[in-house]
């Protein structure tokens, strides 16, 4: 009896402090009040400013035709209408609802092109007593893109997404070994991933390799680097053996949910739980609450992950045999970043004679590569995939 009174006071205390947790956020973003909307000249663009009265919940991204910047802040009101000075880049702004959620929507008509060099939240303090969200907004000489200026050639996509790209093994380390040229995976993953770095930046794209070179990378060490770049999309590639010669086809891996799961467990006991997703702070939340986060984000990894290996499989197949439900699961320890959508290709087998010796052949990377830059163009136009 003393157990069951004692378990059932345990129990009420915690839906209290849940339901504690979630109204008092609740209210926090239910009562943003927008106060005021600044725009200040910089040498080389504009800098916005919004107070409010709490923590912004917002998206701010970049159209075209005409140019403008939208900032949707949600769970907000607006105090007033702004008088907002026009500047260089900025010839109008308007306001509007939001269709889904209770919130404002503020559209900046830029005069130019241009790109989002940092956004970042203020929390008050002694000098400031409302939240502050700033954006810097930077000139660009040509096509809209939201994380750095155009290349050369100018970008073909509207937002200049980060991919990190992951040449498999190096080193000492040579990975799977051919049987008819006694290929070495960790060449072809190198090569391949230059061949799939230059199509991709040729397409406006920034990209990293986590080896250029030579060397032997730690798995933990590679989803540190894509992590480290911020990216938007992190794509491991790899060459397939097995003891079945006849074995052929290239295939695509994203993380399975078991494995996801334990992760997550994983991770949530770890100290370091500050850089774990977008150096949120989480020093100060329950073991619980770190768990929920941290499953949350995955899940939206692993989500968008499934999704850019259905485009890829799509394209691919068009013209390169693969292995017979070539989406497949696994627990690799590079795909495991919390925060970033990931993938594992097999190229194909080097156990085969016949992809051995198209592996070998620049013709053929570069017809893979071909593919893989149309699934990350269909990707990142995908609208579920967030700006």
């Amino acid at each position: 009896m003393m157990m069951d009174l004692f378990y059932n006071k345990i129990v009420r205390k915690i839906w209290v402090m849940l339901l504690c947790f979630v109204f008092s956020t609740n209210v926090a973003l239910a009562n943003n009040v927008i106060k005021d909307i600044r725009t200040g000249q910089q040498p080389d663009g504009v800098r916005l400013v919004i107070d409010g009265s709490s923590k912004f919940d917002y998206d701010a991204f970049l159209l075209d035709n005409p140019n403008r910047l939208v900032i949707d802040v949600k769970n907000a009101t607006l105090k007033g209408k702004p008088k907002i000075a026009k500047n260089k880049l900025v010839s109008e702004v308007r306001f509007g609802e939001l269709n889904n959620v209770k919130g404002k929507r503020i559209v900046f008509v830029l005069n130019g092109n241009a790109n989002i060099k940092k956004k970042f939240i203020l929390e008050p303090n002694a000098n400031q007593k409302n939240w502050r969200l700033v954006i810097d907004l930077n000139t660009t000489s040509s096509g809209i893109v939201t994380t750095s200026t155009a290349n050369n050639n100018g970008p073909r996509v509207k937002a200049k997404k980060v991919v990190v790209l992951d040449p498999g093994h190096g080193g000492k380390d040579p990975g799977a070994i051919g049987r008819s040229y006694r290929t070495y995976e960790k060449n072809i993953t190198l090569s391949m991933g230059k061949e799939l770095k230059r199509m991709l930046e040729a397409k406006g794209y920034k990209v990293y390799l986590t080896r250029s070179t030579d060397i032997f990378i730690p798995l933990r060490r590679r989803v540190q680097i894509a992590r480290g770049h911020h990216a938007d999309l992190f794509i491991s590639i790899h060459a397939d053996s097995t003891v079945n010669r006849k074995a052929q086809g290239f295939s695509i891996y994203t993380l399975s949910e078991t494995a996801s799961d334990k992760e997550a467990e994983a991770l949530a006991e770890r100290e370091n739980k500050a850089d774990i997703i977008d150096g949120m702070d989480f020093s100060d939340n329950s073991p619980e609450i770190n768990d929920v986060l941290i499953s949350l984000s995955q899940n939206d990894s692993r989500n968008k992950s499934s999704k850019f290996a259905t485009y890829v499989v799509n394209e691919v197949k068009r013209n390169v045999k693969m292995v017979n439900n070539a989406h497949k699961f696994a627990g690799f320890a590079v795909l495991k970043a919390p925060d970033v959508p990931s993938v594992l290709l097999e190229l194909g087998y080097l156990s085969n004679y016949t992809e051995e010796k198209q592996l070998r052949q620049p013709w053929y990377r570069k017809r893979i590569a071909e593919h893989m830059v149309k699934a990350v163009d269909r990707y990142f136009k995908d609208p579920e995939v967030s700006i």
